[in-house]
This record gives structure tokens, C-alpha cells and sequence, in this order.
């Protein structure tokens, strides 16, 4: 197996035995936590399409987009869900995920996607950073010993994904030549993003199945949402964070040095706030 390559794994390697209901099915946080990672996790299908339109013609990286990336997001939502329909069986996943899918499909679009392939990869650096600090924040955050693994398994396959796209960019940007400026300008932009309508969409729609008395409290669900940030806050590892959104940005010691400063403090203002 390729170094860059994660431990294979399949959602039917979970035992859900092994959860000691009384220690998580109160907790209304971690509840939101997962429950809206398996919303957006379950519908990458959509984004995924997308990308392999956009890398048409290179089939190292379509191929990879097809055979690894979408079946690995799609497991990952499949063992999320399995983790909520066990924990929480109350909870009518399936038609909440479908009324969610509805709303996600608009946010999926071709037309969102950054204007050239190296930009595109730069920025699915960001994305795979974020998931993985969602995922590693989420394992360090819990007792639990069954969802501690699987936010561990979910994490390590996101830097393994990463690893893919960085090693993917690394040709586009040889070939495109983009400069530096513009990938700045792209981590940052799509930085700001990660905290967006993806994760609000879910929250909503998860809300609406789950309290439908307060699911159009927007104070309420800002609370979600705070909580939910707080938990991934305390729990995240900044300095890995910020080393792999910097890195497509092949920054010469020197001028790293200077950089880095701004650059971290603009990134905590993200990842911290």
C-alpha cells in the first residue's frame, strides 16, 4: 500500500456493541455533531460527480475521484448513520437526509468550483484540513470507545486524501503555474468557506426531524452551532491545522518565516473563533 495510502476499512468492521448507550444518547451535542457529519458525508456523491467532470481527461485523478475518494466519503456516511440509527433510533434519518439532499444538491454546481485544476486541488487541500480536524477533534472529545475509533478511521482517511490531492496539485501546479498569490488567495477564500452552508444546511434539516417545535428558532440553532464549534475548538490541533493549509502555498523558509505570523493568526480566526 502506497505510504499516502489510510488502513482499509468498511463500516461493517464496526461493532456497535460496544457503545455504552447511557453515556451518549443524552448528550444533544454530540447527537448534532454526528448526525450532521453523516448528512454531508452521505451526499459527497453529488460533489464528487462534479469533480471528475472537471478532471475530465486525466484518469490518474478521475480514477482515483471515482475508485477511492466517493466510495470512501460514501462509507463514511454510511458508518456515521449506522452509529445514529444505534444510538439514537428515534430519529428519522431517512427522511430528514433526503430533505436535506434536496436542499445540498443546489450547492453542489460545477460553477462553484475554482477556475483552473490546480486552483481546484488547492483548495480540496482545505477542504480534506477541515474534515480532518472535524474528525480528529471529534475523537479527542469523547470517552466513548467505538466512536472514538471511528472518528479516528474517518480522520486518517482524510489525510490520506488529502495527501492525494497535495500530491495532485503538485502536477498542476507545474504545469499551470499558477503563483503564489493566487493559491493564497484560493486557501483563504475557501478557508472562510468551511464554516458555511454546507454545515448550516445540515443543522437545519437535522433540527427539523429532531425538534420540530424550535426548528425555526434561529437563536436555537445558532446554539447548535456554537456548541458544536466550541466542541471541535477545544479539542482541535491547531499547529497540524495550520501546517497543512500552508503547505500547498510551497512557501521558501525565509519567506515562511515571515508569513507565517499573519497567516496563522488569519487561519485561527477560522479554525478558533
Amino acid at each position: 500500500m502506497p505510504a499516502h495510502e489510510a488502513a482499509l476499512w468498511e463500516a461493517e468492521d464496526l461493532d456497535f456493541r460496544r457503545i455504552v448507550l447511557g453515556d451518549v444518547h443524552e448528550d444533544e451535542n454530540l447527537f448534532y455533531l454526528i448526525s450532521c457529519a453523516s448528512f454531508i458525508e452521505s451526499g459527497s456523491d453529488l460533489y464528487t460527480h462534479n469533480l471528475i467532470d472537471f478532471f475530465r481527461g486525466d484518469t490518474e485523478v478521475a480514477d482515483w475521484l471515482r475508485d477511492r475518494w466517493e466510495p470512501e466519503e460514501l462509507k463514511h456516511g454510511r458508518a456515521l448513520r449506522a452509529y445514529v440509527q444505534h444510538v439514537w433510533p428515534e430519529f428519522a434519518w431517512q427522511p430528514a437526509f433526503d430533505a436535506f439532499l434536496h436542499e445540498y444538491a443546489t450547492y453542489c454546481k460545477v460553477e462553484l468550483l475554482a477556475p483552473t485544476r490546480a486552483l481546484e486541488l488547492a483548495a480540496r487541500c482545505v477542504v480534506e484540513t477541515g474534515t480532518a480536524t472535524y474528525y480528529s477533534a471529534l475523537a479527542h472529545s469523547t470517552n466513548e470507545p467505538l466512536l472514538h475509533e471511528l472518528a479516528e478511521r474517518i480522520a486518517a482517511d482524510e489525510v490520506s486524501h488529502y495527501k492525494n490531492f497535495y500530491r495532485f496539485f503538485k502536477r498542476y501546479r507545474a504545469q499551470e503555474a499558477p503563483g503564489r498569490a493566487r493559491v493564497l488567495a484560493t486557501v483563504g477564500r475557501r478557508t472562510l468557506e468551511l464554516k458555511s452552508e454546507d454545515a448550516d444546511c445540515a443543522i437545519r434539516h437535522v433540527a427539523r426531524s429532531h425538534a420540530p417545535e424550535r426548528a425555526g428558532d434561529s437563536a436555537y440553532l445558532q446554539q447548535i452551532s456554537a456548541r458544536m464549534n466550541a466542541t471541535i475548538r477545544r479539542n482541535l490541533r491547531p499547529g497540524t491545522t495550520l501546517k497543512m493549509l500552508m503547505r500547498p502555498l510551497a512557501l521558501p523558509p525565509t519567506l515562511q518565516a515571515i508569513v507565517q505570523w499573519p497567516v496563522e493568526q488569519f487561519m485561527q480566526r477560522v479554525f478558533l473563533r
